[in-house]
């Protein structure tokens, strides 16, 4: 006699739930993953929002300690000009001039340190005090490349004095023909460009 292989009415089979369980299982597994990645990828703005914060917050906290270190060794110079590079990169102009200042103090031939505060001194809108510090640069090291580059770019569009800024650059060129703008282009070119340009306006 056959053995009776019918399901009754109102039950399913014990391979069929498993079944149904382990494709819920997968379908469930799946969907958690989409649903993240989604989540995820859906948000770059507060993706980025979120890393923005994360570095604001770090930068506060080696500024803090930067700045406790400067005040309890005063004599710590390149805590000062650590803190400096902070303040710079955080755009506190006033602060990184004042701890570049205090460093330039414990030694004052540092034509980075010196070029670094002419730049802040530039954004903080004293041209004549940045051109000060990159002269005193330059004074120190006559090849330094960043405080001649710097200093024409000051006299070219912030002293409105352009064949003096040409000039530095063209000093700069010829102490150096492979120098470049921090876009990378050459020097000499941005000179060439500038000249041609008063040469169609004639």
């Amino acid at each position: 006699m056959a053995q009776n292989t019918t399901t009754p009415s109102g039950y399913v089979k014990k391979e069929t739930m498993i079944l149904v369980a382990l494709i819920a299982f997968v379908i469930g597994f799946m969907g958690g993953i989409i649903f993240y990645i989604f989540k995820s990828d859906s948000n770059p703005a507060l993706q980025q929002q979120s890393q923005v914060q994360q570095q604001t917050n770090q930068d506060e906290s080696a500024i803090m300690a930067l700045e406790q270190e400067a005040l309890a060794n005063p004599n710590n110079r390149q805590a000062w000009v650590t803190l400096g590079h902070k303040y710079f990169d955080t755009q506190n102009f006033d602060k990184a001039i004042f701890a570049y200042n205090k460093a330039l103090e414990l030694n004052p031939n540092d034509a980075n340190v010196l070029t670094d505060l002419g730049v802040m001194y530039r954004r903080s809108n004293r041209p004549d005090d940045a051109i000060d510090a990159f002269n005193k640069a330059i004074a120190i090291d006559p090849s330094h490349p960043t405080s001649r580059f710097n200093k024409g770019v000051v006299l070219l569009f912030d002293k409105k004095d352009k064949e003096a800024g040409l000039a530095v650059w063209q000093e700069l060129v010829d102490i150096n023909p492979e120098a470049t703008a921090p876009d990378g282009k050459l020097v000499s070119e941005i000179i060439a460009t500038l000249r041609a340009k008063d040469e169609a306006a004639k």
